[in-house]
């Protein structure tokens, strides 16, 4: 299909990699919790517009100048570890009462969702990897091939977000009800985002 072998085995490779748990999951999640349907889906968006950009960033080989360029990389990579860290810490800290760490204007919930898909460099180089597995290259079209590919991830990535989006907000409603839980949850999603970004530092 215009370039891409095996184009059902893509769309399955990519369906699997959503359900991986990472940062942009807990965005989704955590986002809607506090925020609502809207929050969510403009959450989803930030994730959606920034996978884009790392795919054509490594389409363009941005990975082989990280790659030449380790310490580029790791300043890079050490920025996403500390915005994680940052909020992962005042999810911990935030005590009843105080406004939630990512109730913000829809602006602000679509640069949430960016940035945490953004933070993370080793994306670029994944998708560097990725994207060759799926390419025939008797039948490549360049650019439309790649394009393919990165229209058929947003499209599953948008339609993924609207389930856990859907499904979280059904939860919130009647988690809100009990203030205690709602703390304890917060306080986990913090831990979680610390975890992914200590994840990130000491990854290989």
């Amino acid at each position: 299909m215009l370039g891409v072998a095996d184009y059902g085995a893509f769309v399955v490779a990519i369906l699997l990699f959503l359900l991986i748990p990472g940062p942009g999951n807990l965005a989704l999640i955590t986002s809607t919790g506090q925020g609502g349907m809207r929050a969510g889906m403009v959450t989803g968006l930030g994730v959606i517009a920034a996978d884009q950009v790392l795919m054509w960033l490594a389409v363009a080989g941005v990975s082989a100048l990280l790659a030449a360029h380790p310490a580029l990389f790791h300043a890079v990579q050490y920025l996403g570890v500390a915005y994680l860290g940052w909020l992962g810490w005042r999810m911990l800290r935030a005590q009843p009462g105080d406004a939630p760490v990512l109730k913000m204007a829809p602006r602000q919930y679509f640069r949430q969702g960016a940035l945490i898909t953004l933070l993370n460099p080793k994306a670029i180089v994944f998708y560097m990897a990725f994207f060759p597995l799926f390419v025939d290259p008797a039948q490549h079209r360049g650019v439309l091939t790649f394009a393919v590919m990165a229209a058929t991830a947003a499209l599953l990535t948008a339609l993924y977000s609207v389930v856990v989006v859907l499904l979280t907000a059904r939860m919130a409603q009647r988690l809100r009800a009990n203030p205690v839980v709602v703390r304890v949850l917060n306080k986990t999603a913090g831990v979680f985002l610390i975890g992914f970004g200590l994840k990130l530092a000491i990854s290989k």
